[in-house]
């Protein structure tokens, strides 16, 4: 018989007897069906959707409910809860205690004391003024007095100035001010000196050179003092506002404290019939000495702040502005006879003299002010000086006009006698009102470095204090929750 030929492929074989030879293939793995298509959701047969994965906020409250369901599980939360608001309570005391400590801190070191340096500033540049004005009149025969004067107040502005550049904030407005007071300070020495020198040699140029020295003065040099001490004024002014508030997050945070504790603890004795417990005794204790100690301090430390403002800082700037006040009438008098009439100033229909007009307004400020300054006065010591410095005000009217008199009729010599004289002249009227006025702003800084001390040393301690009594109270929560929890072990 033939062979026969296979046409097909058998579905599968026995493997080889052993022993035949042939090697043993592994098997070929049938090819997979292709993936049956998606079905939409919700088709019959398609797999149901997964819900969305919850958060661990909600999975949190939904074991803070089944923690709520049992009495340990409340007294667990309700303890929580009340170291919570004691920590707060005592966070924020402490936050908003030493902002207003800081800011009462500075009233009575930093920007008092250097608007006091301003005023100062201003006074010894115009009173420097004033007496290179004086000498320049004396001509050869400038007493060794005004002259000491004159130098004596350029040191006090070079001084001050250095003072306010060391405590002035980098970027603040003032340090451009003070920057441009450094720089024109010589200049103005360097006019004066020439002034001087001509004037000693008879040339008539010594005149024009101190008129140069006092416009720089007056249309740069003073109204750059004066608005470095208004810049210095509102940083005072800012420095108050910060520290007198009332700390009302930190109240409502206190009471808020003391009624859940309180709510607490009437729970407690509901549920047990215990008086008393020790823990959250202790906590409402300390929370009430910070909230006590919070309220007093601050109500004592506004107090003596609004005090120090009242009869301190208003008191000063009005004596700071009559003190400016006089110096630049003293300084126009001088300017009077040394410009001779050089400079007019029309008003209305008729025509002045530019400086004694100038005057005339100058002393009328200084009488506003000395006024301004007899109310603010509250005690004799305060008053006195005031009182004194309006009665050589007025002399010193008097005795302008006398001297206005003799110029306007030839006699400059008695004019410039009456101004600068040594007997009976306008300059003894103007040194006794400047001398009561340094007086009387002595004075008054001392009642406000009395007033704003205390109101510092009223809030001292208090931030520090409410911190350690809030973890304190916070403590005496756990430990008194934790007391009634071991009842339930």
């Amino acid at each position: 018989m033939g062979e026969v030929t296979v046409t097909y492929t058998p579905k599968s074989s026995a493997p080889p007897p052993a022993g035949s030879g042939l090697p043993i293939l592994p098997a070929v793995p049938a090819p997979s069906p292709p993936p049956a298509p998606a079905r939409p959701a919700g088709t019959p047969g398609s797999p149901a959707p997964q819900p969305p994965r919850r958060t661990a906020f909600a999975e949190g409250l939904d074991q803070l409910r089944t923690a709520a369901t049992t009495e340990p599980g409340r007294l667990r939360i309700i303890g929580a809860l009340l170291a919570l608001l004691v920590i707060a309570f005592g966070s924020v005391t402490a936050w908003q205690m030493t902002d207003r400590a800081a800011a009462a801190g500075d009233v009575l070191t930093s920007s008092q004391p250097l608007t006091s340096d301003a005023a100062d500033i201003y006074r010894s540049l115009a009173d420097a003024n004033t007496a290179a004005s004086s000498g320049f009149l004396a001509g050869g025969q400038e007493s060794a007095a005004t002259r000491d004067r004159y130098e004596k107040d350029i040191r006090t502005a070079a001084e001050k100035l250095v003072n306010a550049a060391a405590n002035a904030n980098p970027d603040s407005p003032s340090t451009a001010t003070i920057a441009e007071l450094n720089r024109l300070l010589p200049e103005y020495k360097g006019l004066i000196e020439r002034a001087r020198t001509y004037n000693r040699q008879g040339f008539p140029v010594g005149g024009a050179y101190l008129r140069y020295a006092n416009e720089k003065m007056q249309q740069q040099m003073l109204p750059g003092a004066e608005d470095l001490y208004k810049k210095e004024n509102q940083r005072l002014e800012a420095d108050y506002a910060d520290a007198r508030p009332y700390p009302w997050a930190a109240i409502a945070l206190g009471v808020l404290a003391l009624a859940a504790l309180a709510w607490s603890q009437h729970r407690t004795y509901r549920r047990t019939n215990r008086v008393l417990n020790h823990g959250l005794v202790a906590a409402t204790a300390t929370t009430t000495v910070v909230l006590l100690w919070l309220v007093v301090g601050h109500s004592v430390a506004r107090a003596a702040l609004d005090d120090s403002y009242d009869h301190g800082v208003r008191s000063l700037n009005v004596l700071h502005d009559a003190r400016i006040a006089s110096l630049k009438a003293r300084g126009n008098e001088n300017l009077t006879l040394v410009a001779r009439g050089a400079q007019t100033k029309e008003a209305g229909d008729r025509t002045y003299d530019a400086y004694d007009y100038a005057f005339g307004a100058d002393i009328k400020a200084l009488g506003a002010h000395l006024a301004a300054a007899g109310k603010l006065a509250d005690d004799a010591p305060g008053e006195r000086p005031v009182t004194t410095a309006v009665s050589s005000m007025e002399e010193w009217r008097k005795r302008h006009s006398a001297a206005r008199e003799q110029d306007e009729n030839g006699n400059y010599q008695q004019a410039l006698d009456l101004v600068i004289g040594d007997k009976g002249a306008t300059g003894e009227c103007f040194d006794s009102v400047d001398a009561n006025l340094r007086a009387a702003l002595a004075h008054e800084e001392t009642e406000f470095e009395h007033a704003a001390g205390d109101g510092r040393d009223a809030l001292r301690g208090l931030p520090a204090g409410a911190a350690v009594l809030a973890v304190l109270g916070a403590a005496g929560a756990v430990l008194g929750i934790g007391r009634r929890l071991s009842e339930y072990r």
